[in-house]
């Protein structure tokens, strides 16, 4: 939890501030998971923060969604070309990633508990 919240500072992600009147927070949770090694061992636990975005209504708290990700036809293709070519495939694991955007109105997110 504390890498999760070091990152989020780390990437500027939000600043603290008093809630203005009127304005509505969205809340957040705790997602945990424990890694295992390709033994099965436990190699390590990981937690996310996530913001309850359940609680928006479209249209009025927001009106777009993106989630980037690729589609497994595009994924095997490139398998299927690198296999041919006899390249080399590299596999990585991104700790930390953060969609930078501007955003035109301010949003408010509740600090997580024991972070007060």
């Amino acid at each position: 939890m504390d890498a999760e919240i070091q990152s989020i500072q780390r990437n500027e992600t939000w600043s603290l501030t008093e809630l203005p009147a009127g304005a509505k927070k969205i809340g957040v949770k705790w997602i945990y998971k424990t890694k295992l090694n390709e033994v099965g061992e436990v190699d390590k636990f990981k937690a996310w923060l996530i913001a309850k975005g359940y609680a928006q209504q479209h249209g009025v708290d927001y009106t777009e969604v993106f989630a980037p990700m690729a589609r497994m036809d595009t994924v095997r293709m490139i398998i299927a070309l690198t296999t041919q070519r006899s390249w080399l495939i590299y596999q990585l694991d991104v700790k930390s990633a953060f969609l930078h955007g501007e955003l035109s109105e301010d949003l408010f997110v509740e600090q997580p508990k024991g972070y007060e």
